[in-house]
């Protein structure tokens, strides 16, 4: 997995962690899930790299 796959992989579970907490203080439960999407997809991005590596060595 290259640097910058890492770093936006990083940045879009964070930015998903942030929204997360923003529709917590806010009591906006479609914020919530969002940031809880934006969590979910990085994590499947982050699995699919973590696979590509294992078959590169």
């Amino acid at each position: 997995m290259g640097i910058a796959d890492k770093a936006k992989n990083a940045a879009q579970d964070i930015a998903g962690k942030a929204k997360e907490v923003a529709g917590d203080v806010t009591n906006n439960d479609e914020l919530k899930a969002e940031g809880k999407k934006d969590q979910a997809a990085s994590d499947v991005k982050q699995a699919g790299e973590n696979v590509k590596d294992a078959f590169k060595k």
